[in-house]
């Protein structure tokens, strides 16, 4: 019997590629952070780990979503700040208005400074986050308001879920006939509007308007975040907030779709839109107008003394009645301002709660599958030692001998 060195370098082989096999797998666990390959190697630590993973992998996709939903809702408080700001500033300046030393020209300065705050309001419904209306509802690539230059055409434009189509709904500004006190409301124009018929049997024109308004007025975007229980809808935060909704101080949760019953203390949305920001300047701004007008007959010779002095005693008495309105308007709107400012809090904690949850499972997954950094590092040190050691034994046996040239 003889041994050659080709038997020699078969077993060394061998041995080589386990200890090579060990040193990879050394590096593998460091890199990776686990303590085992496969499953077989410690089957109640995998499934518990999966668990684990599958818990940390929800809470990563909230937060994702918690993110973009912050931001949205943080424009929204944004837009209800902004406009409780211009309501505030426009109290202002009808309260100087009222005052018996403004002039004519000063008069038209403010009426012109109304119907530019007006388009701002709107201009604050027509906000916009990344690509979607923010206060749409559920249509977000519709922009919701337009106003035309005087102030006194507001249209409503909203393509409902299911549908391809917008829908218009055309609101007319102009004095109150039923009052006749020099107060202005908004009345549907039901001729300039485009309204898909709901096919509701005894249903009026007018009702179906009212209905469809309701309807996008109920929209919801409600999303499990963490907050609340999937399991119930009614629990989970809404992260829409309709255009309506601002102007109307009414929730999405208060909405009564019936058209036969009141809504917000009021008949229809369009006078529950007459007590909005929109109207009361408007309001304000057409009173001045047509005070100035008076006024500039006065001073032609055109109306009496008589009439001038009933027209002013009138004037007074609208722009008093609408700082009153415009009181109550921007309480409305701080309360929705408030809402927001709310769910954004609400997020906020969430976001500390999902943080917290997040850092919770890191710890188990490594406790049930993690590897000790420290005892991984010198696994590796010791399998790069084991294996330079062999690759020095390999260097002694690549020597030739007499009998590996004999057959």
């Amino acid at each position: 019997m003889r041994v050659t060195n080709s038997a020699t370098y078969r077993n060394f082989t061998s041995s080589a590629n386990d200890v090579h096999a060990r040193l990879n797998k050394s590096f593998q666990k460091v890199s990776s952070g686990e303590a085992y390959e496969a499953a077989a190697e410690s089957p109640l630590s995998y499934y518990r780990s999966r668990k684990i993973d599958s818990q940390y992998q929800d809470i990563l996709s909230k937060k994702s979503l918690l993110k973009d939903v912050q931001n949205r809702i943080y424009q929204q408080e944004l837009g209800a700040r902004d406009i409780q700001d211009i309501l505030s500033k426009s109290k202002n300046q009808v309260q100087y208005a009222r005052t018996s030393t403004t002039t004519a020209t000063a008069l038209k300065s403010i009426r012109d400074d109304l119907l530019q705050k007006q388009h701002e309001v709107v201009n604050d419904l027509n906000m916009q986050y990344e690509d979607f209306y923010i206060y749409g509802g559920n249509d977000l690539t519709t922009a919701p308001f337009a106003l035309n230059a005087e102030g006194t055409k507001l249209t409503y434009t909203h393509t409902f879920p299911g549908k391809s189509t917008p829908e218009t709904f055309v609101f007319d500004l102009a004095p109150d006939p039923t009052k006749n006190d020099g107060t202005y409301k908004f009345t549907l124009n039901l001729g300039e509007s485009t309204i898909e018929d709901l096919g509701i049997a005894g249903y009026t024109p007018e009702q179906n308007a009212e209905t469809r308004l309701r309807q996008a007025m109920t929209e919801q975007g409600r999303l499990d975040i963490g907050y609340g229980s999937i399991r119930d809808r009614d629990t989970l935060l809404d992260t829409y907030t309709g255009g309506l909704n601002v102007l109307t101080g009414v929730s999405s949760d208060g909405i009564n779709v019936d058209p036969t019953k009141p809504i917000g203390g009021e008949a229809s949305v369009a006078d529950l839109l007459s007590k909005s920001p929109i109207a009361l300047i408007g309001q304000a701004a057409h009173t001045i107008t047509n005070y100035t007008n008076q006024k500039e007959a006065y001073e032609n010779g055109e109306i009496s003394e008589e009439e001038y002095s009933k027209v002013t005693g009138e004037m007074y008495h609208v722009l008093g009645e609408t700082i009153s309105s415009m009181t109550e308007s921007e309480h409305t709107v701080s309360t929705v301002y408030a809402d927001l400012g709310n769910r954004y809090r609400l997020l906020s904690d969430m976001e500390t709660k999902l943080n917290r949850t997040s850092d919770s499972l890191t710890e188990q997954y490594t406790d049930v599958w993690g590897a000790d950094p420290y005892e991984a590092i010198m696994e590796v040190y010791s399998s790069q030692s084991a294996y330079n050691a062999a690759l020095k034994v390999g260097t002694q046996l690549m020597t030739s001998s007499l009998f590996d040239f004999m057959r």
